[in-house]
């Protein structure tokens, strides 16, 4: 039986002793406590070298290590952790190598490279899972929208960044530091974003201010996209899932921006805001697109900002009613609630497949039914 490994050194030491009494046969000594002689001569030796302290276990890591990374790439690895400390082994492989940095070793190797320097947090590795990911096929199908969580500033005030992200390609179209989450302050904003970029086809947002109600109500900030020829659609209340890319731009904000730092005012929050966009969209690899930046899978959209929106026009076919001041319109000697949005505006009604009930469109977009059968 070999040493028992919860009293190794105690049995060894009990070993000795009993080997310099020399009034046993060294070889059954050695066989009574289940080793070779070979092992008992070099432990008898080695207790004469050292003492007690040559009974303990050596290292077993071996003198050298040719397959180690040499020190200069662990210094260069180490270095940029430490100027991004929420990036992974993947990350900084991809952006290193993007620098030329020659002979990268692998992902895991890196990893490996922070845990032994300990820049590896346990309980954060733990927390990231692979996501089922779903994202449109095309530039500018789809953008997302919504204000991250808001936080002090110490010249006082809030600041609440405005947040809109391509789906497909993960391009950050904005990032605003805003004094509040009111469609004055949005709406400027967001038409800068479409100067520069262009029109998507369709953007998603919450149900909370400014651009939704609880309800199926619009608001007026959301009938301005929809002028511009723009489907607006709403996530489903209590998922936040269904903003799923944007809301992990927000997780990804906080860990590489808002937890190292405070800010002293907005202007400070913003100027701060744009030099990681940059970095976001130009430099930081993507693990959902293969380790590429976002910049490289974007492209402006061809829909131009109108500066001027046109008249609102429905086909030959359609019945036009002028919303009123309280939000509703008349048909058939009835009011109808369509929403205090489109005050002012005209609507369409549309027939459907079904008896009594009407379709309401606001140019482009369905924006509620109207049910002649109930009362």
């Amino acid at each position: 039986m070999p040493w028992k490994e919860c009293s190794a050194v105690s049995l060894r030491r009990e070993f000795i002793t009993f080997a310099l009494l020399q009034d046993r046969d060294f070889r059954a000594l050695c066989h009574s406590y289940g080793i070779s002689t070979k092992t008992g001569y070099k432990w008898l030796a080695r207790y004469h070298e050292q003492g007690d302290a040559g009974l303990e276990d050596l290292s077993r890591r071996p003198h050298c290590s040719p397959n180690r990374s040499p020190a200069a790439l662990e210094e260069a690895i180490l270095a940029l952790r430490d100027q991004h400390p929420a990036w992974g082994g993947r990350k900084l492989r991809r952006v290193l190598l993007n620098r030329g940095q020659p002979r990268m070793p692998v992902a895991s190797t890196i990893t490996e490279i922070l845990r032994r320097h300990g820049r590896l947090d346990p309980h954060e590795s733990a927390k990231h899972q692979a996501w089922q990911r779903f994202e449109h096929d095309a530039p500018n199908r789809l953008w997302q929208m919504d204000f991250k969580g808001d936080f002090p500033v110490e010249a006082g005030g809030r600041c609440y960044p405005l947040t809109v992200l391509d789906d497909h390609s993960r391009f950050s179209l904005c990032l605003q530091a805003c004094a509040d989450q009111k469609a004055e302050t949005v709406q400027p904003t967001l038409g800068e974003v479409f100067r520069r970029y262009g029109l998507p086809e369709v953007m998603i947002m919450d149900n909370g201010p400014p651009w939704g109600h609880e309800g199926p109500f619009y608001t007026r900030f959301a009938a301005w996209l929809i002028r511009m020829g723009i489907t607006v659609s709403h996530s489903r209340p209590y998922h936040p899932q269904t903003l799923g890319k944007d809301e992990r731009f927000h997780r990804t904000l906080k860990d590489e921006v808002l937890i190292h730092q405070s800010f002293r005012d907005l202007d400070h929050c913003q100027r701060r805001f744009d030099s990681w966009r940059d970095l976001y969209n130009l430099v930081r690899p993507h693990e959902s697109l293969k380790m590429q930046t976002p910049a490289t899978r974007y492209r402006s959209s061809r829909r131009s900002f109108p500066e001027q929106l046109g008249p609102i026009d429905y086909g030959p076919g359609d019945l036009v009613r002028k919303v009123q001041h309280n939000g509703e319109i008349s048909y058939r000697n009835r009011y109808f609630m369509v929403g205090r949005a489109f005050h002012g505006y005209p609507v369409a009604i549309r027939y459907t497949e079904v008896d009594g009930v009407m379709d309401i469109y606001f140019c482009h977009q369905r924006i509620t039914q109207l049910d002649l059968r109930t009362p």
